[in-house]
């Protein structure tokens, strides 16, 4: 059983190192796993998120906190960064994160809409249509980037939104669209899962992975990927578990790794 979404304490809202993510990883069976922590952004950004993502003077130390638990793992250990998308800074994401700092891979997670200089959380916008039509684009545009190895949570914005209407399902069918063409598996997400139900016109739905979504997931032919964003250790493998136990209940049947 694998994962590529994990995160440290670096983030400054998770816990543990991940040297003991590995560790504990081994204990539970992993066969191959990814730490991908929130990326560091340049200190040229103007960036609403640096409570909630490493700084460029924890790298050194994040790196080798993933280098001294895979060389004790039995299992494939790979060195990741979770990353949203700004066009302006995809030099950064290329040349820096994974030229520079040796990422394998990264993982996109689309948590924000940009608004001139401002990045706005998607599940706060209030269902706004128009900023809704603009993080899809947005989305799209960093999907289709070649920068990145799978889509976490791409439903994420139905914490907020909550309705399965016609602006939720024409967003996600694109989102959906754009990873099919450029081969990217989305992601279960067991971390939603962990979060529990909201009500809905529709009845209890998990905050993300909404179902609605993952019926249309499930017919399309998409690459699918289960993950756990674990920001626990103890969580590491059980939110991915759980990730499958949804995919098959769609039957769906999910990639099991990214390289």
């Amino acid at each position: 059983m694998t994962n590529f979404h994990t995160h440290t304490y670096l983030c400054k809202h998770a816990e543990g190192t991940a040297f003991e993510y590995i560790m504990k990883a081994a204990e539970e069976g992993c066969t191959e796993l990814g730490i991908s922590d929130h990326c560091p952004n340049p200190a040229s950004m103007d960036d609403d998120w640096n409570g909630s993502r490493m700084a460029v003077t924890d790298v050194e130390e994040y790196r080798a906190s993933v280098f001294e638990g895979a060389s004790k793992a039995a299992f494939p250990v790979h060195l990741g960064f979770e990353c949203e998308y700004d066009r302006d800074f995809k030099n950064w994401y290329s040349d820096e994160l994974k030229g520079r700092y040796g990422a394998e891979y990264l993982a996109f997670g689309p948590h924000w809409v940009t608004v001139g200089k401002r990045h706005v959380y998607i599940p706060e916008i209030d269902r706004d249509k128009k900023l809704l039509a603009r993080y899809t684009e947005q989305t799209v545009e960093g999907i289709m980037s070649g920068l990145y190895s799978f889509v976490a949570h791409p439903d994420l914005f139905m914490l907020g939104w909550k309705e399965w209407d016609g602006e939720a399902e024409g967003s996600l069918k694109a989102i959906l669209g754009a990873a099919c063409d450029a081969g990217l598996p989305v992601e279960i997400n067991g971390l939603g899962i962990l979060r529990g139900f909201q009500e809905t016109s529709l009845g209890p739905r998990y905050r993300y992975p909404y179902d609605e979504f993952w019926k249309m997931v499930a017919s399309s032919g998409a690459k699918v990927i289960c993950n756990s964003d674990a920001h626990t250790p103890e969580n590491v493998m059980k939110c991915a578990l759980d990730a499958r136990k949804y995919a098959a209940s769609f039957g769906i049947t999910p990639v099991e790794t990214i390289f």
